[in-house]
């Protein structure tokens, strides 16, 4: 095992609520509603994919242009969102267990969706734990598909199947699989299923129990 490769959203911090809040208005604006519960399943998308979806949800159909406009207008009012994150946003447990990881000599990289990334982990101030950084302006196929996470194992100079994804979403824990990663799910067992180690919070992440799975 050489390498842990993070998602952003959902797992190291809670972004995901200022997505539901910007893709609702996008929503609304087109004359429907969307539910905490249907934002869920954009949990891992990108940000194209997932107005295809909400597009299909609403029964909605646009020009190119409008669709275009739209994924713009979106990412403005999540940047203004996000404008005001600090450290205190960092989920607990983050930094103790990058120490950890550290002091083993395991390296550290980003693998995500969003390509407000970089603007994100500079907000909140750990940029520098990172090995390498994949973000959504650096990919061709979003989630389950694995490109993210081959990137982050190459970048990072390991193989594939040194590497242990840690993801809380289903989307991304298939990605880990098809790449021949480790899947650590963050979340839900139930819906974490397929992942091979599943723990409510990153706080409770073991990291001998994870280890040993490169043992199996």
């Amino acid at each position: 095992m050489q390498a842990f490769l993070f998602d952003l959203d959902g797992v190291l911090l809670d972004t995901a609520k200022y997505h539901y809040q910007a893709w609702r208005a996008i929503c609304n604006q087109l004359g429907f509603d969307l539910s905490y519960e249907e934002n869920e399943m954009l949990k891992g998308i990108d940000r194209v994919t997932s107005l295809k979806l909400l597009l299909d949800l609403g029964k909605v159909q646009l020009p190119q242009i409008e669709f275009e406009a739209l994924l713009i207008q979106k990412n403005e009012h999540y940047l203004k969102l996000i404008e005001d994150l600090t450290p205190d946003d960092l989920y607990e447990g983050v930094l103790p267990f990058f120490n950890e990881m550290k002091n083993k000599k395991i390296k550290i990289g980003l693998g995500s969706a969003s390509k407000n990334a970089r603007f994100i982990l500079d907000k909140i101030e750990i940029t520098s734990y990172f090995d390498y950084i994949v973000d959504g302006t650096m990919t061709t196929h979003g989630k389950p598909d694995p490109q993210v996470f081959l990137l982050g194992a190459k970048g990072c100079g390991v193989n594939p199947e040194n590497c242990a994804v840690f993801e809380d979403a289903e989307a991304g824990v298939e990605a880990a699989i098809t790449g021949n990663m480790k899947a650590i799910g963050i979340g839900e067992e139930k819906i974490l299923n397929e992942a091979h180690l599943v723990y409510p919070h990153i706080k409770d992440v073991d990291l001998e129990s994870v280890l040993k799975l490169f043992e199996e």
